[in-house]
């Protein structure tokens, strides 16, 4: 027996909601505020109606290249915010179970110790996730419809660059981490 959720999903896909009208939604709301908190038009309470039209035609602009391009974003978008929620899960999982194992008050400690760098790490782990991501998902083949390979290079090489480079990454977060301890306990004088 059929659900009631399968139901609904399978009637907005034949609709064409997930090919055009969410992705649609979801960038209109996402460049409305953006203009609001810019404030490129002034005072947000006073050109609400500007920056929702700009946001609007935007939006439009944005998603008429998958229909000219003749990119199915359907599939692709579905994948990627799964596997994005999915990777979400896991890092917040992972967080829970260490957090069972550690004494109560780590996190600030950790935080004031690592107050300067700590933000860095964090955004170059999200955006080494965010690529894998984009890359596992299949959402590069929107940004190239040819695919990687119409750029010349094939996707093992791009594959083998990208982790080279994430290693690389993580290598020169810990030289610096442990460098930069190392500098203020005055053991390492440069």
């Amino acid at each position: 027996m059929t659900s009631p959720f399968e139901i609904v999903i399978l009637n907005l896909q034949k609709i064409g909601a997930f090919n055009f009208l969410f992705p649609f939604m979801l960038t209109a709301a996402v460049f409305y505020g953006l203009l609001r908190r810019s404030q490129i038009f002034g005072k947000p309470e006073e050109n609400v109606a500007v920056n929702a039209v700009v946001a609007l035609v935007a939006a439009f602009m944005v998603w008429a290249y998958p229909i000219l391009a003749g990119v199915n974003v359907e599939t692709i978008l579905s994948t990627f915010f799964f596997q994005g929620v999915l990777a979400t899960m896991v890092v917040v999982i992972g967080l829970l179970i260490i957090s069972m194992f550690l004494p109560k008050g780590l996190g600030e400690t950790l935080g004031e110790k690592l107050k300067p760098g700590w933000f860095v790490g964090i955004i170059v782990l999200g955006l080494l996730i965010a690529v894998g991501v984009l890359f596992s998902s299949g959402a590069v083949s929107i940004f190239l419809p040819g695919g990687v390979g119409g750029i010349g290079i094939s996707e093992d090489v791009i594959l083998s660059i990208a982790v080279l480079v994430g290693l690389v990454v993580v290598l020169g977060f810990i030289v610096w981490f442990t460098t930069r301890g190392e500098k203020s306990k005055g053991i390492l004088s440069l």
